[in-house]
């Protein structure tokens, strides 16, 4: 992609979380800012690398289980920069006709993904805030939206790695009216970093480095991970370490730093879950 394309008008000085992770994926799609800041990550949480793959695999999991229940639609907040294994790239390997909008605040992951979609009908990418959720669905509502994704049919909703840089009370109530959106038969999907599982000092470091991004968070229990699913059932195994959940190859589960899985699933640092609607 044109460098010059997908860094107009951003200022390449302040570090991007989505761009942050691109890096951690071993991406390109990032500025020095983005990679010294992911840097200082890794040095005061060495695992992060591994973080971002064992969450970029859950989502792969999380997928392709929702393709085989049926649902067909996948509207993925906090999207990030596009990078391999993309959503769509997933479902509409499964299913030609799968249907995927990417959410992303970052206009650098949004133009790169506008790119990379460019001549796919069944996929769009829009710039939009899950905290102001009445703009997003109005969006989604809009023709250009609304002829990817019919939000009268079930719907997976993709919450990755994204909510914990959206603290407070009012994330809770956005993710809600995104979810009492939604048709029966959607499923919403979280993953989160919980604090328990998380060394306080490499919390309190990493969180300083990511207040220098546009969207600086912090971490939440798994009892308020859970609250996120509020009004769906979580499909067994529950809410669980992001490894445990629905393991089903060797490349899917963490790895230890010589390449073998990881044999404590807390090294992730983070829970994850998919949930239900019915009615």
């Amino acid at each position: 992609m044109d460098p010059e394309y997908w860094a107009r008008d951003i200022d390449p000085n302040v570090p991007s979380a989505a761009r942050m992770y691109d890096y951690f994926l071993g991406g390109s799609h990032n500025f020095e800012a983005d990679r010294e800041a992911a840097r200082r990550v890794i040095e005061a949480m060495p695992q992060a690398p591994l973080i971002a793959r064992a969450n970029r695999s859950f989502l792969r999991r999380a997928v392709r289980f929702l393709v085989a229940s049926g649902v067909r639609q996948f509207l993925d907040i906090g999207s990030g920069v596009p990078t391999v294994g993309n959503v769509h790239e997933i479902a509409q390997g499964l299913d030609p006709d799968a249907r995927v909008v990417y959410v992303d605040i970052d206009p650098v992951a949004i133009s790169h993904a506008q790119q990379l979609l460019e001549g796919n009908t069944r996929a769009t990418a829009i710039v939009a805030d899950l905290r102001r959720p009445a703009e997003l669905l109005d969006l989604l509502r809009r023709a250009r939206t609304r002829a990817v994704l019919d939000l009268s049919r079930p719907v997976g909703l993709l919450m990755v790695s994204m909510l914990h840089f959206l603290p407070g009370e009012g994330t809770y109530r956005a993710a809600a009216a995104l979810r009492d959106a939604l048709a029966p038969g959607s499923h919403v999907v979280v993953s989160h970093p919980v604090s328990d599982a998380i060394d306080a000092r490499a919390a309190t470091e990493v969180e300083a480095v990511y207040r220098r991004t546009a969207t600086p968070g912090g971490l939440r229990t798994r009892a308020e991970v859970q609250r996120f699913f509020d009004g769906y059932a979580l499909v067994p195994p529950g809410l669980v370490w992001v490894p445990e959940w629905r393991p089903d190859d060797r490349a899917d589960n963490a790895a230890d730093d010589d390449g073998e899985p990881g044999a404590d699933p807390r090294r992730v640092g983070m829970v994850a879950g998919v949930g239900g609607k019915t009615g």
